[in-house]
């Protein structure tokens, strides 16, 4: 067997490679040297000017010097002083010499600019510098801007050009109505457009810098519906009334459209988050407009009064009920402006009704009035008819009245005002420590009566006050005579100070009924209701820890005669009287209480006229202002 092989080895020396190398390397330095050399000779052909095909803002300065090209800039360039740079806004224009927006030309720096390009850097910078300047290459002028000249230019043209946003409204000069329209706010935005306004002056060249202006539009822009809405609520007078109006109500009350308009306001107000203009009367003015014509509307709930038929056993009515009314303030202020904003004028007053709470068809089962319960006569012999008119009137305001069940009755505030409007005439009163003449004398002859009837009758008395001093009235007969045990079965009023009360504390309604016999000089009041089986007893200690009146006094009266003299007040005892009732309620004690009555010792006061010679003899001759202790 032959055996045989091959092997192939790598040369281990190139000849090629490094020749390769050699001449690369040889390239790059010839490219170098070239490069450099031409720089350098470029530089050196150039030396002290200004390469080719270099401009400045346009202006052709390849070759020169820089003094030179400082020379020809300068005289050629006039930009700053003959350049116009345009504003706009709108068709508002404004123009400015660069000079004028703080621009000023360095043409020095500008030329040594030119002179510099194609020298900086190394050779191959500088050679590419160069390269690009034979093609044409345009540097830009070398400016100094004041910034702080151009801010006060801008600021001025901001003057003219900024408006505060105005929202939509109205205004109501009389009867008129006045509509302010929308005004979209404007403001020049000073930063932004310095921006704008550097870059152009950088370009040497007239332009138009826009000018950078924020609007802000109003919340509101058009009123128009609302102005047609104020034209209709001015457009006539307002009328308001009370609702349901029947003859007699009072009112209707007119205002004419300048009345109107003096209360009518404009307010911006926000619904749903979306801005708006109401029209509306202002509240306060409507609302102390509506309290003026409150005391006429208001009126309170009259209850129908019956007297009791005895041989019927029914209810006979002698005076209608009256429903009561309140003007709601509030709501009638929201009626008045919801209805001038549909177009209306003729308005109804909002008010709330109160019925009575015995209406006209009551009857005796109904309201538990079935029998009499209760009744009582007092007598006031030797009254004057002023004081007999008075017990008259008063009596009369109580003929009628029924009290509901658990309720505590005021005879003060069912009989109202005590004065000459209301029918009470001038007569002796008590007041303070004198007795004097006075509205109403004898009105407590009436409230007597009453606890006296209330008293026998059995019903709780929750205030009851007794007279200063011990009146006649109070303890006649029917004879006319005194009967001392009625001493201490007064009680006196003086509404709102000084009031009578009683308390129904029975199921039933009940029914109060007065009767006067002006020639019997009596007054009898009488209760109807139904009795509960109760029965009262009575005592009294009379008169205890009596106290005799101080001496008489004198005193002279100048619209006397001299030869008149009267006695005015008239002396009497002091004392104190307890009277004790015992109510009982099918025979058991139902409840006891205690009147306890203090009168104070009453001097007797004797007026004369001027000039009269001893006075006390007269009166004693006369039989007046008796000493007690003489």
């Amino acid at each position: 067997m032959t055996t045989s092989s091959f092997t192939y080895r790598y040369p281990h020396n190139n000849p090629i490679l490094p020749q390769i190398l050699a001449a690369l390397i040889g390239g790059v330095l010839m490219f170098v040297f070239i490069a450099t050399a031409w720089t350098v000779g470029y530089q050196l052909i150039y030396a002290g000017k200004i390469f080719p095909g270099v401009t400045v803002a346009g202006v052709d300065v390849s070759g020169l010097s820089p003094t030179e090209a400082t020379l020809k800039l300068s005289q050629t360039l006039s930009f700053p002083l003959t350049g116009r740079i345009v504003f706009r806004d709108g068709e508002k224009i404004w123009v400015a010499a660069p000079v004028e927006l703080g621009m000023a030309f360095d043409p020095s720096a500008s030329a040594v600019a030119a002179y510099q390009w194609g020298r900086a850097g190394g050779p191959f910078a500088a050679l590419n510098s160069q390269v690009r300047a034979r093609s044409g290459l345009d540097i830009s002028p070398v400016i100094v801007f004041d910034q702080r000249v151009a801010y006060t230019y801008l600021q001025n043209l901001a003057l003219q050009i900024n408006q505060q946003v105005a929202e939509a409204t109205l205004k109501i000069d009389g009867a008129n109505v006045i509509a302010l329209p929308g005004q979209v706010g404007r403001s020049l935005s000073l930063d932004a457009t310095m921006i704008y306004l550097g870059a152009q002056l950088q370009s040497f060249r007239d332009g138009e810098v826009q000018l950078v202006i924020q609007e802000v539009s109003p919340r509101i822009f058009d009123v128009s519906t609302q102005t047609l809405q104020a034209q209709q609520i001015l457009s006539q007078a307002m009328q308001l009334a009370v609702p349901n109006y029947r003859a007699g109500d009072p009112g209707p009350w007119m205002y004419d459209q300048q009345s109107v308009a003096s209360m009518l306001v404009v307010q911006n107000v926000e619904v749903d988050g979306i801005a708006a203009v109401q029209l509306k009367l202002d509240e306060n003015a409507l609302r102390l407009l509506l309290l003026n014509l409150q005391s006429q509307i208001d009126r309170t709930s009259v209850d129908a009064r019956f007297i009791f038929n005895d041989s019927t056993r029914q209810l006979e009515p002698i005076s209608a009920s009256a429903v009561g009314r309140t003007l709601d303030v509030e709501a009638s202020i929201r009626a008045v402006n919801d209805a001038l904003l549909r177009g209306e004028h003729n308005i109804p007053l909002t008010v709330i009704e109160k019925q009575p709470a015995i209406p006209d068809n009551a009857s005796g089962e109904q309201f538990g009035i079935t029998e009499l319960v209760g009744q009582t006569t007092t007598f006031f012999y030797g009254s004057s008819e002023a004081r007999i008119q008075n017990v008259q009137t008063a009596s009369a305001r109580f003929h009628g009245v029924m009290v509901a069940p658990g309720a505590t009755f005021s005879m003060g505030e069912v009989m109202g005002d005590v004065s000459l409007d209301n029918g009470f005439a001038e007569a002796l009163i008590i007041y303070g420590n004198r007795t004097i003449k006075g509205v109403g004398g004898g009105v407590c002859q009436v409230s007597t009566t009453l606890f006296r009837t209330v008293f026998q009758a059995g019903f709780p008395v929750a205030e009851r006050h007794s007279h200063a001093y011990r009146v006649s009235y109070y303890e006649m007969t029917s004879s006319g005579a005194v009967d001392p045990r009625l001493a201490g079965m007064d009680a006196t009023v003086y509404f709102p100070l000084v009031d009578f009360k009683f308390t129904n504390d029975t199921p039933y309604w009940l029914l109060m009924e007065t009767y006067m016999d002006v020639s019997a000089r009596s007054l009898t009041w009488k209760l109807y209701s139904t009795s509960d089986g109760r029965t009262v007893s009575w005592d009294t200690t009379g008169p205890i820890n009596v106290v005799g009146p101080p001496s008489p006094r004198f005193e002279e009266n100048p619209e006397f005669k001299k030869t008149e003299i009267k006695e005015v007040e008239h002396s009497a005892n002091g004392a104190d009287i307890v009277v004790t009732r015992t109510v009982y309620r099918n025979g058991q004690v139902y409840f006891t209480d205690n009147f306890q009555t203090h009168y104070q010792p009453w001097q007797a006061i004797c007026q004369y006229g001027s000039g009269m010679d001893d006075p006390q003899t007269i009166a004693k001759k006369r039989g007046l202002c008796i000493d007690p202790s003489s």
